[in-house]
């Protein structure tokens, strides 16, 4: 149970329950500058700084934000992360990681064609069958990925690791910056989807046509700004605007500001 509300000198105060103890919160007045021409607006406003700032208070203590590796290695979370994206929904991406993962085809070699048999086949996903998009080009830069990595030396810094694991087939900024996030908790990248990008839109922080395509480490620069504004890792607050994001979908995002993200590339 969670109580909010706004202290009479317009300081902004959140009340949370976290295991049975009381905490509060105290946020800026809704009209104080955060960024830039970027205002925290109440916490009780939907996609405001202060909202967000708020949400991924709520949720700093909850194992499923902090903790996102999906892999037992780098390997599996390569695949993990690479069969996600955008096109596909999360669950199919992750019921395939597993299929092929229990098939014991992730930790050496297989070929393209292994791997597409597998992704060709029908995934149960929540009690239905469904087809996996794009499962020859996957099966292909997955294929190459597991052979690549046996041979990478990859840099010890979150930054440096992202940016070199952008050199393998079909891994492009985002999904490098994915894997990073999941294997090293790191608070140095941003996995900026439409998600994030949308929500980063609304509040003004990213422009109303946010295009990482073009722009990745500019925007990314921006995100990680916001995130150190709010108080927040950055890890923490890429998942809580992910899944927030997610869940009210793109019309209601659009309609509380009227704005638009331009779509990702295939490979992200």
């Amino acid at each position: 149970m969670h109580i909010m509300h706004l202290m009479p000198n317009f300081v902004q105060q959140m009340a949370g329950l976290f295991d049975g103890e009381l905490r509060t919160l105290e946020l800026p007045p809704p009209e104080k500058e955060l960024m830039p021409g970027v205002h925290w607006g109440a916490f009780d406003e939907l996609l405001t700084p202060a909202f967000w700032a708020g949400r991924a208070w709520l949720h700093s203590t909850d194992p499923s934000f902090l903790h996102c590796r999906l892999g037992r290695s780098l390997k599996e979370e390569v695949a993990a992360c690479l069969l996600g994206g955008y096109g596909i929904p999360a669950e199919v991406g992750l019921a395939a990681y597993r299929e092929l993962r229990d098939r014991d085809l992730l930790g050496g070699t297989p070929s393209p064609q292994e791997i597409q048999v597998v992704l060709t086949s029908p995934l149960k996903v929540g009690g239905r069958l469904v087809r996996y998009r794009f499962a020859r080009q996957k099966a292909e830069y997955l294929s190459d990925c597991l052979r690549c990595l046996g041979e990478m030396n990859l840099p010890t810094e979150d930054q440096a690791f992202r940016d070199a694991l952008t050199s393998l087939p079909g891994i492009g900024m985002k999904t490098a910056s994915w894997i990073t996030r999941n294997m090293r908790g790191s608070d140095r990248v941003a996995i900026l989807d439409v998600h994030i990008c949308r929500a980063c839109s609304v509040i003004g922080v990213f422009p109303k046509k946010a295009e990482p395509a073009k722009d990745y480490r500019a925007l990314e620069t921006r995100f990680l700004e916001f995130a150190g504004a709010v108080s927040t890792r950055a890890s923490l607050l890429d998942s809580v605007m992910w899944h927030v994001m997610r869940r009210i979908g793109s019309a209601l995002a659009r309609r509380v500001n009227n704005t638009s993200v331009a779509t990702p590339e295939l490979v992200a």
